[in-house]
């Protein structure tokens, strides 16, 4: 009896301790993990511990090639590319701009100072069209996308290469700035 009842109490707490796991897996997805530290200022922070793989990918599509655009606009977002930094310098219509007459887009510098201004200026000047493209992902590769900015501020200019825009500097997604315009040489 005496064997009977030490086993019956080992099993009882066997199953206790069973139950107890398999309740802490089931609430672990439930748990956010965080750790403490202190930063440079000596205040006390904290952290998620990211305990799972996100599956959800942010893809962006690729730009697609049009035959009627002029070839040396492609050939200006690979010199741009080539040319551009990590970050931005504040330089962006500049940078379009030798890249255009690298290319052999346009036969001479433009010469408006803002980048807002830039398409007016490729219309009336390079013989560039404003296409009626409204979203910058769907911009063809090459094509100079302009975007407004305030009174007092110069906007921005880039060009559409396969994966991304480029200016002074490479980007995955466009501008936030409102879109002006999408133009290029047919």
């Amino acid at each position: 009896m005496r064997k009977f009842f030490s086993l019956s109490i080992v099993g009882a707490f066997g199953m206790i301790v069973l139950a107890t796991q398999s309740q802490a897996a089931g609430l672990r997805k439930y748990l956010k993990w965080t750790i403490f530290f202190k930063n440079a200022f000596g205040h006390e922070k904290s952290a998620e511990i990211v305990t799972e793989y996100q599956p959800g990918k942010i893809v962006y599509p690729l730009a697609k090639i049009d035959p009627s655009i002029d070839p040396k606009l492609r050939r200006a977002a690979t010199i741009a590319e080539e040319r551009a930094r990590a970050h931005s310098r504040s330089r962006c219509w500049h940078y379009v701009k030798e890249a255009l007459v690298a290319a052999g887009a346009v036969n001479s510098r433009p010469t408006s100072v803002f980048a807002k201004d830039a398409g007016q200026e490729l219309v009336s000047n390079y013989g560039f069209k404003k296409l009626s493209v409204r979203d910058p992902f769907k911009a063809p590769v090459g094509s100079v996308l302009v975007y407004g900015a305030s009174r007092r501020k110069a906007g921005h200019v880039e060009l559409r290469t396969k994966d991304g825009f480029v200016s002074d500097f490479r980007s995955r997604t466009p501008s936030h700035r409102p879109l002006l315009g999408v133009y290029a040489k047919l």
